[in-house]
């Protein structure tokens, strides 16, 4: 079983089956486990009739998890889409952050569960040669289905540590903002930019439910001071800074 070197106890899913022909962990998706304690999420996640597992689990001690070889196909992230891949179990590792959710109090990610997440982050990304912007919210994936894990998550934290792409927020101020309603040549451009991102998203000048979700999801990864759906000069601005500080890809 392909794994972290990283201090870790093995517990097995039976939640698991080969990756695609061709597919290997290009994306690393981060999660919370939305349970009450982190016990429960590992038996959930390694309970056949649960139909979801997770590559690792990381509980509020900071503790680390294994429950899928990175080598297979763990059933973390359900219906998602990121750039051109629609199949992102199988071009992914998952990492579920032990933390109650939104529905739960979602209190603030305790800081040796943050150093643990970092770490085992890192040696993840290190070992597979994953892209800074293909470290990537379950919320960012599956835009409007699920919000983890959240706008209280660190990624600035997790940056710092050399891992995953962010730049500082642009600061919030008053002026002209698109929101739900909006049409036009100014909505193709933002849904152009947030899909050139990687967010699934199509261009077609209507900001509706889907923009008005897929705009959310950037904002808690990225401006998470408001998460409201509304493309503010604030949101729009951090969008292109982010795809001018991309990192490209090394051949």
């Amino acid at each position: 079983m392909i794994g972290t070197k990283l201090p870790r106890r093995v517990i097995l899913s039976p939640n698991i089956e080969p990756r695609a022909s061709g597919k290997f962990p290009r994306l690393l998706i981060l999660h919370y486990t939305g349970m009450e304690t982190a016990e429960l999420a590992c038996n959930w996640l390694c309970t056949g009739e649960s139909r979801v597992s997770c590559h690792y689990l990381v509980d509020e001690a900071g503790r680390i998890t294994q429950m899928v070889g990175e080598e297979m196909r763990a059933w973390h992230a359900g219906v998602s889409t990121w750039e051109d891949e629609v199949d992102v179990n199988s071009s992914s590792i998952g990492i579920e952050i032990h933390n109650p959710g939104h529905s739960g109090g979602y209190p603030d990610f305790p800081e040796r569960q943050m150093i643990a997440v970092s770490a085992l982050s890192q040696d993840i990304v290190n070992r597979h040669n994953i892209l800074p912007q293909h470290v990537l919210a379950h919320s960012d994936v599956a835009p409007g289905r699920k919000i983890d894990p959240g706008e209280k998550f660190d990624w600035r934290f997790l940056h710092a540590q050399g891992v995953g792409h962010w730049v500082e927020p642009m600061a919030i101020v008053s002026g002209v903002f698109l929101q739900q309603g909006d049409c036009g040549e100014p909505v193709s451009a933002l849904q152009g930019l947030l899909k050139m991102y990687g967010y699934g998203i199509d261009i077609n000048g209507q900001y509706g439910d889907r923009t008005r979700v897929v705009v959310e999801a950037f904002q808690r990864h990225f401006r998470p001071q408001r998460v409201d759906g509304i493309a503010d000069q604030s949101t729009v601005a951090t969008l292109h800074t982010l795809l001018k500080a991309r990192p490209a890809a090394v051949a």
